[in-house]
């Protein structure tokens, strides 16, 4: 017979997972790599200034932040929603140009790192999307999104390097 999920404010449900993203809450100066050209083998990046403020949502299971990218004409945001009984997080993005949100990625926290992982399209073909929270301390932490389209050889697309705001 499975368990239960904790209930919200139960003990148990502090370490259940839906805390993982605390860190992130609040305003992050940010520097983004992102490739000109996605998997075509480019090694053409270009980078850019940006800022982030996160915020927790509905009790704290869930949480968003919106993205400015100031020399880029867009902007972004990013809206998790945790799952107790699974205790993975749910992952969305939409940014100001499409106004759509795209296809979750799903994952969890686990030995100081998030990954996350879905599936997409790219240019009408799909596409495997990687997320990888990595390097987390009180005042920075590190976001990388990768590509593949047959999930064994990945493309890193993305990177920002965030330090917390004063």
């Amino acid at each position: 017979m499975a368990s239960a999920a904790p209930a919200a404010g139960d003990p148990a449900s502090l370490n259940d997972g839906r805390n993982d993203f605390d860190f992130f809450m609040g305003s992050w100066n940010c520097r983004h790599r992102r490739l000109r050209t996605l998997l075509t083998g480019s090694s053409d990046w270009y980078e850019f200034p940006g800022t982030s403020v996160a915020r927790k949502i509905l009790g704290g299971i869930g949480n968003v932040d919106e993205n400015e990218f100031p020399t880029q004409g867009f902007s972004g945001m990013t809206l998790r929603l945790f799952d107790p009984a699974t205790r993975l997080w749910a992952i969305y993005w939409a940014n100001s140009r499409t106004g759509i949100l795209f296809p979750p990625v799903f994952g969890r926290f686990e030995n100081g790192e998030g990954r996350f992982h879905g599936d997409d399209e790219h240019d009408g073909r799909p596409i495997k999307v990687a997320y990888l929270w990595s390097r987390i301390t009180p005042g920075a932490c590190r976001w990388e999104q990768s590509f593949s389209r047959d999930g064994k050889e990945w493309e890193t697309n993305w990177i920002m390097e965030f330090t917390r705001a004063v």
